[in-house]
């Protein structure tokens, strides 16, 4: 059982799952190279970080053009479009059309070496709310601790999770690299649903 803010709910899926998708780690650092001259906007809630934590839109609210407003994540009602990062990687956008659902925003996250995400919660981003945030690693290592409600996740390169993070969660990356992850919301629907259920039975 767990608790949102109102009455007591029973979660269908677990805080954390493995998706049995695979993605090629050395395609995925090549994309990456391919944005190595881009200019990555540091994350706007700065009391959440310590250190490095920045972003990259590869999805963002259609006609925005303000850094800021292109790395939200927030529901929008204008709908979602890709952006010309998006365009120079043929990986990334290879992988999110993999997913027949509807993808709002998709962004890359960095995590300098030495960086902290704070415990903290995001409010919406539990699947049955109706939205399913996705995590792709695309650059990481041992020595990256991601926490979900207090336990470890770990995560490898070209993996891909679902996380209910509307639970506390938290990042340490003690590595001497930046971790990557290529992060996105995928719209409930009945494909992914299924999906989800057949996650939770392996």
């Amino acid at each position: 059982m767990a608790t949102l803010a109102g009455p007591t709910v029973e979660w269908r899926w677990p805080d954390r799952l493995r998706l049995p998708l695979a993605f090629d780690p050395k395609r995925l650092a090549a994309d990456l190279a391919r944005l190595e001259a881009a200019e990555w906007t540091r994350h706007f809630v700065r009391d959440n970080y310590e250190g490095d934590w920045s972003v990259l839109p590869l999805r963002a609210p259609v006609g925005e053009t303000h850094p800021i407003r292109m790395i939200g994540a927030s529901p929008s009602d204008k709908g979602w479009q890709d952006t010309p990062l998006l365009d120079q990687c043929p990986y990334f956008a290879g992988l999110l059309a993999a997913f027949r659902c509807p993808i709002n925003s998709a962004r890359l996250m960095r995590l300098g070496p030495g960086s902290v995400i704070r415990e903290h919660k995001d409010p919406y981003l539990a699947a049955e709310d109706g939205f399913a945030r996705l995590h792709v690693p695309v650059r990481t290592s041992p020595e990256v601790e991601f926490r979900v409600a207090g336990t470890p996740v770990v995560m490898e390169a070209g993996s891909c999770w679902y996380l209910r993070l509307t639970e506390p969660h938290s990042a340490h990356n003690r590595g001497r690299e930046a971790r990557v992850h290529l992060v996105f919301d995928a719209v409930m629907n009945d494909w992914l649903a299924a999906l989800l259920d057949a996650s939770a039975r392996t």
